[in-house]
């Protein structure tokens, strides 16, 4: 139930529904924002909320939603049902183009893109099913109207045959016009530029009036200046006259075949208009998502019995119109409650005049009616909403001369009706509660009416300035104060709701900010008390230590959250460091066994370079002494080796063997140049005794093993020794014991 009748104008759903208004595509999303109501049903109502959410995941994630030719032709479709009746050509193109977005909406809301039943919109799915399509009849339309949406010459003979001829009779006359024009131009009896004119569907020729009789024809018609009279040829009256006639055999044509179609389209007429209903539901969908876009509104999951608890919850309308203004509205923080022992049922709020007490109270009633309406809410994500089945208010002046009813009147009708209604499931909204009358009796009877609700263990939002409503919310379970602040040293509005302390009026202070003398001021101090005064005094004070002691518990959670996030994300840095320096030290590894690889190769090729070609004995000692740098080097790096020596050395390694590799070529030139020769047995006995036990990168190098001489070598000359192959796994031990 909602009370009273006038309930969305009090707290401005008629806005809302003119904001949804505004962003429908058609007169049937216009229809269904008119059809929007109140529904005490959960899965229906989070039904709703559903498909508007799925609908904005829609919007977000792809832009091929067909979204054009929301025609709303069911007046025209609906005529039809009679006998002898038809549709005109521009109803026909409106049908085809809306029941091919319908066909294309269908279709795309029955997409499956996985296994089984799974559906990406599965709300929306649902919506789709049903609802019938008409792909036969589009194509028989488009079998009779072209892309312009006119009669095709091609949808009978008979209309092919009438345009035929229609188009060449219109061809004789334009030809035999002109004819006569360019004569009577020759002659000096039409101006220059004159040119054929049409006139009431006929062809015309434009003559001065005192040069009319020189033209042999029917005067139809002059200018609106008189300056010009419009003559039709005696040639081509006949013409035309057939002109009229075809035109009219084709409009008749053209009937006939609307009425035909017509004829076809009449059996489907229910399922047609059901199918458009379906087109009206996803323009309103559509609006909904828009508006929500609009406010920055969320689509919670509502739950099956009543209560309250919002996070930063807005005011729509109110948010909307600051925002032109530029300005920003403070969030509301509230949570109604039957089982909460911080919270109650039953909200108390006081607090200074134009503090927001109002503004809070239509808050609640707004969003929640719009929450069972199925319509999107600004408020943070993680609020949690409720169901009521009641939602009743009483706010501003409901004197009525026509009644005989005063303000307070009105007020207590609207008590006796809440009172009469009221249950667990029921959400009261009262604004100002027991004014209107002398404050004494008025304060009894509103704590009175009060204690009717808390027994019937209803829920409300109450405004109200009265002391003895502040204590019986201090003095009964379920029943909880609070404040809208206000700050006193700014004497200013914080429009802040703090749940658990009665606020104070701040009636001294604003009156003081209004410029009333201090005389009068310390007068009505006087009047009421000053322990009065003190009293309000420190209620402001431990509101306002409240508020300190709230933003400091703030700003510590805030800290708490920042030095969370700063841990976890070294924490998580920790992590790719280790993840890093394992891959580094994999690299490594990596480069070190191509390294020990690419030495054995140039080892071998060093040995056979050395036995093939008699190398001489500066070649031998350079091969030493590389072998030699090269075993140090690597020495070196075992002994001190760290993640990021490892790949310093490598890059070191590779710089030099370049380098030296270029000195070879140079020197070897040099070398050749020269033609000295070295007694190639000295040297290569002498180089089999230094050869290192290391492999290496660089060319002509001796394999590890090499150096420990076999006694058959010793002494035999290089061109009559026989060296054993080296192979990788004699290497071995010793290779991988250096890496």
């Amino acid at each position: 139930m909602i009370y009273p009748n006038n309930y969305e104008q009090k707290i401005g759903f008629n806005e809302v529904r003119s904001l949804l208004k505004e962003r429908c595509l058609s007169t049937l999303g216009h229809e269904k924002v008119d059809e929007l109501s109140f529904s005490t049903d959960a899965g229906l109502v989070n039904e709703w909320l559903a498909q508007v959410r799925e609908f904005r995941l829609l919007q977000e994630s792809t832009d091929d939603f067909p979204l054009q030719y929301f025609f709303d032709v069911r007046e025209a479709v609906s005529r039809i049902r009679l006998a002898n009746t038809h549709l005109e050509e521009s109803e026909v193109f409106d049908l085809r183009r809306s029941l091919e977005t319908i066909s294309k909406i269908v279709a795309y809301l029955n997409r499956n893109d996985g296994e089984g039943d799974d559906f990406p919109y599965p709300a929306l799915h649902r919506l789709s099913e049903g609802v019938k399509t008409f792909p036969a009849m589009i194509r028989r339309i488009d079998s009779i109207i072209d892309k312009y949406g006119h009669i095709k010459d091609g949808a009978s003979m008979t209309l092919a045959g009438i345009r035929h001829e229609l188009h060449k009779t219109e061809g004789s006359i334009s030809r035999t016009l002109y004819t006569i024009l360019h004569s009577a131009q020759r002659e000096g009896l039409v101006d220059k530029d004159a040119a054929p004119t049409v006139r009431d569907g006929r062809l015309m020729i434009p003559v001065a009036p005192g040069l009319k009789r020189r033209i042999n024809g029917i005067v139809h018609d002059e200018s609106a200046t008189g300056k010009t009279v419009f003559i039709e040829p005696a040639e081509v009256v006949e013409a035309n006259n057939r002109i009229r006639e075809l035109e009219a055999e084709e409009r008749r044509e053209i009937i006939r075949i609307l009425t035909v179609f017509s004829d076809e389209v009449r059996p489907f007429v229910k399922d047609i208009l059901d199918s458009y209903q379906f087109l009206a539901t996803i323009d309103l969908i559509h609006a909904k998502a828009e508006l929500a876009k609009l406010t920055k509104a969320i689509e919670p999951t509502i739950d099956d019995y009543p209560h309250v608890d919002w996070i930063q919850a807005v005011h729509p309308l109110l948010a909307l119109s600051l925002e032109r203004q530029g300005k920003k509205v403070v969030p509301l923080d509230i949570a109604l409650s039957r089982n909460s022992t911080n919270t109650g049922r039953l909200l108390i709020i006081s607090g200074p005049n134009a503090g927001g007490k109002s503004v809070c109270l239509k808050t609640v009633g707004l969003l929640q009616y719009m929450l069972q309406c199925g319509l999107s809410v600004p408020m943070n994500e993680h609020s949690t909403c409720g169901l009521f089945h009641d939602i009743m208010i009483d706010i501003g002046d409901e004197q009525s001369i026509e009644d005989d009813l005063s303000t307070y009147s009105s007020h207590l009708l609207n008590m006796k009706n809440m009172m009469k209604q009221a249950n667990e499931r029921t959400l009261l909204l009262i604004d100002e509660f027991g004014s209107g009358t002398e404050p004494m009796i008025g304060g009894a009877i509103a704590e009175a009416v009060l204690k009717q609700f808390w027994q019937q263990k209803a829920f409300g939002v109450i405004t109200t300035h009265y002391h003895n409503l502040k204590h019986f919310a201090d003095e009964h379970e379920g029943v909880v104060n609070g404040a809208m602040l206000y700050d006193r040293h700014q004497m200013q509005a914080l429009f802040q709701l703090s749940i658990g302390q009665p606020g104070s009026s701040f009636a001294i202070e604003i009156a003081r900010k209004t410029g009333l003398p201090e005389e009068v001021i310390s007068d009505a101090s006087d009047i009421v008390g000053r322990e009065y005064i003190q009293s309000d005094k420190y209620l402001q004070d431990i509101v306002r230590d409240k508020r300190y002691w709230e933003g400091k518990r703030q700003t510590i959670h805030q800290h708490e959250k920042n030095l969370e996030g700063r841990i976890a994300k070294y924490e998580s840095s920790i992590e790719e460091i280790e993840q890093e320096r394992k891959q580094i030290l994999q690299r490594a590894k990596e480069q070190a066994e191509e390294l020990l690889r690419e030495s054995n190769r140039k080892i071998e090729n060093a040995i056979r370079e050395i036995r093939e070609q008699q190398a001489e004995k500066e070649a031998t000692r350079r091969i030493r002494e590389e072998l030699d740098t090269f075993r140090q080097e690597v020495s070196e790096t075992d002994a001190k080796a760290t993640d990021e020596m490892i790949e310093r050395k490598m890059r070191q390694i590779e710089e030099r063997k370049k380098r030296k590799e270029e000195r070879k070529k140079a020197r070897g030139e040099r070398q050749e140049a020269r033609g000295e020769r070295i007694d190639s047995q000295a040297d290569t006995s002498d180089g089999n005794r230094n050869l290192s036990p290391l492999n290496t990168q660089h060319s002509k190098r001796v394999p590890p093993c090499a150096s420990r001489a076999s006694p058959r070598w010793a002494g035999s000359r290089p061109s009559t020794a026989r060296w054993p192959p080296l192979s990788s796994a004699a290497c071995a031990p010793k290779c991988v014991s250096t890496a």
